[in-house]
């Protein structure tokens, strides 16, 4: 039976992705100074430095800002001023900056799954604008336990799992990031309920893994949230999915 579960934090507790999208747009306005937009495809040319940095930079602002200008400068051929160098700079810090607004309903939802199981908060990116976002949440006294991590692979789950001492089978994660928050839980054999967020970095939706998975639910919003656990708990409990996991 479900004896912990864990929440995502980027655009399953607070919005996120909203305010990339906003400073890309900015990126792109700028860059129209230099470049003819629709030849240089901008948007593609920024993702494949994101993905390509992301081993040196992690996830977060600061990465996304350091990408912007190394992609400003090669795509300008190095004629991208000191001012507007500046300017993308100032993009990344009011990302850092920005006020942290949750998603409708999500406390109410948080509260009523801590009332009924430990929970615990997973989220990965730059550890300094994670811990802002927490703190400023108000959502920090809820969960038994707060884990910022640069990754969220099977190995990142397996040590957590051994960590949190919960077997996989007894855990489930709530996210709107398939490749991030439910592809790894599922594949080490644990459950997952899925609350896409209305956007989505490219690079999150990098997957093949099916939403319709048997422990996996989908919900369309947080008040869905402590329905869905429940199912997964009635099924998690059955004689016959027992039977069949044996």
């Amino acid at each position: 039976m479900l004896r912990l579960i864990g929440f995502d934090g980027d655009d399953t507790l607070w919005h996120s992705e909203g305010f990339y999208r906003s400073a890309h747009d900015e990126f792109e306005s700028l860059l129209g100074r230099y470049i003819d937009l629709a030849d240089a495809r901008v948007h593609d040319r920024l993702l494949a430095t994101e993905r390509r940095n992301l081993k040196l930079f992690g996830y977060g602002a600061k990465g996304m800002t350091l990408s912007m200008l190394e992609t400003a400068i090669e795509l300008s051929e190095e004629r991208i001023s000191a001012r507007d160098l500046h300017s993308l700079l100032a993009i990344g810090k009011d990302i850092l900056a920005h006020p942290v607004e949750l998603l409708p309903g999500i406390r109410e939802a948080v509260e009523t799954v801590a009332n009924e199981y430990r929970i615990v908060l997973i989220t990965k990116g730059d550890l300094f604008h994670q811990e802002a976002k927490v703190a400023r949440s108000g959502l920090t006294d809820l969960f038994h336990r707060i884990e910022i991590v640069s990754e969220k692979d099977a190995t990142t789950y397996a040590r957590l799992f051994e960590e949190f001492a919960v077997a996989p089978e007894h855990f489930a994660m709530v996210g709107n990031s398939l490749r991030s928050d439910i592809a790894p839980v599922i594949a080490l054999g644990g459950w997952g309920v899925y609350m896409p967020y209305h956007v989505t970095w490219a690079h999150e939706q990098d997957t093949d893994f099916a939403e319709d998975h048997a422990r996996v639910r989908r919900v369309a919003d947080a008040s869905g949230v402590p329905a869905a656990l429940r199912e997964l708990q009635a099924v998690a409990a059955s004689p016959a999915y027992n039977a069949d996991a044996g």
